[in-house]
């Protein structure tokens, strides 16, 4: 019988983990998976735009939102407006004064035919119904009149369209053809009352309410934020549109009917309606625009309150000079911006650059918030490579870019591989 030798065990448990070792080690050496490179992201210089922002009233309260902007094409076109089928406006990009709701005066008309006209659409080029007027339409022209409000003559049984009589809502800001369009289209003002403000409800203008069809009751009240989305709304349904764009003749075999809306029409501001009531005071629902002939940016506004129309000149003035200012061509996402560096275990390094510059004609009202970056988990990759992406919002829109490989991180070789193991089998795991 042979002898037992312990040296001779030792060495076949030492040479069989030698061999499975080395098993093991050359396949998770050579052909494992490489550790993934480390990330770390940044904030490029270039995105710092100094913001304008727009000067607001001092007096009542104010508000603008962005209501579409178009960006040539040498910037890279875009489009950007309001749907008039989701009625979505964003929020206002700059407000000032009271948060409170205030007596808004005929604004409150711009209600009643957006309103109406959900509740009795008019297709775009036609006229809607005939609408025949009744005693109590002749006796409502009677009572405004008498009392000095602002009204225009009709009779009983005299015929109007639907869009005529919208037409003597908002062009005229006739407050007997207030009720009389809601009598028609409701039943009563009271009913067009529960309507409306159901309909402001659906439209998150949770701030407003109203009492009536004219706003000449001081509770039909909105605040600032709110109006400035009304004015959006307004200018985005095409009826409403149409109609503000048509001259003041547009009523010619009507009596009385004159655009009331326009001002300052040579500071590019098209009106939507413009009144004054001893609770209110000066009311006036706006959209303005700016272009510099290829690009062009559009917003909506609401100013109410105002003590005089000597001031709500001033006031729109100085507005309409900081948005000349203010708009502009913005490099949002430059091409070339690193958004983020990538280091490799090996010592390769590269960044994840903008591919294509995104670049907006807007008005940077604030400081834009701070990018979201979202990257690719890769060990290598070649240059040009796509590895993220980088989103953010500027001037109320939300805008991406790829992110670019600025240089290739490449495979190390089979020397960093064998000689790195404790990198190489901690990857293997990690899969």
């Amino acid at each position: 019988m042979r002898s037992f030798r312990p040296g001779r065990l030792v060495g076949i448990l030492v040479g069989t983990v030698v061999i499975l070792g080395l098993g093991v080690y050359g396949p998770a050496t050579l052909l494992g998976p490489l550790p993934s490179v480390t990330a770390t992201t940044v904030i490029p210089a270039s995105t710092a735009t100094a913001p304008t922002p727009p000067v607001l009233s001092a007096n009542g309260a104010s508000a603008i939102a962005v209501l579409a902007a178009t960006t040539s094409a040498a910037s890279g076109t875009t489009s950007t407006s309001t749907d008039s089928t989701s009625m979505a406006v964003p929020e206002p990009i700059a407000v000032a004064g009271t948060a409170e709701a205030l007596p808004m005066a005929s604004i409150a008309k711009v209600v009643t035919a957006l309103v109406v006209l959900d509740e009795k659409p008019i297709v775009p080029g036609e006229s809607g119904p005939v609408v025949t007027l009744t005693a109590a339409d002749f006796q409502s022209y009677l009572d405004y009149d008498k009392a000095g409000a602002r009204s225009v003559t009709v009779f009983a049984d005299e015929q109007w369209t639907e869009l005529e009589m919208l037409q003597g809502l908002l062009l005229g800001s006739s407050n007997n053809h207030a009720d009389s369009v809601a009598r028609w289209a409701f039943g009563s003002v009271d009913a067009y009352v529960v309507a409306a403000n159901a309909w402001l409800g659906r439209n998150g203008l949770t701030g407003t309410a109203v009492v009536d069809a004219t706003g000449l009751h001081d509770a039909s009240a909105g605040t600032a934020t709110d109006l400035a989305r009304l004015a959006g709304l307004a200018a985005s349904d095409p009826i409403v549109s149409a109609m503000l764009e048509s001259p003041a003749s547009a009523l010619a075999n009507r009596r009385g009917v004159q655009n009331t809306t326009s001002y300052l029409p040579e500071e590019g501001i098209t009106g939507i309606s413009r009144s004054y009531t001893d609770a209110g005071g000066v009311c006036f629902l706006f959209t303005a625009e700016i272009s510099d002939g290829a690009s062009s940016f559009t917003f909506s506004g609401a100013y109410i309150g105002e003590p005089s129309y000597d001031a709500l000149t001033a006031d729109l003035t100085a507005l309409m000079a900081s948005a000349r200012a203010g708009v502009g061509a913005l490099p949002v996402l430059a091409a070339g911006d690193a958004y983020a560096t990538f280091e490799s275990a090996w010592g390769d390094d590269a960044s994840a650059v903008v591919g294509v510059s995104r670049t907006r004609y807007a008005w940077q009202a604030a400081s834009p918030e701070a990018a979201t970056v979202t990257l690719k988990d890769f060990a290598t990759a070649r240059t040009g490579a796509n590895i993220g992406q980088v989103r953010l919002t500027v001037a109320g829109e939300k805008l991406s870019a790829a992110l670019k490989l600025d240089q290739a991180i490449n495979d190390p070789g089979l020397g960093w591989r064998l000689l790195h193991p404790v990198a190489m089998i901690s990857a293997l795991l990690d899969q």
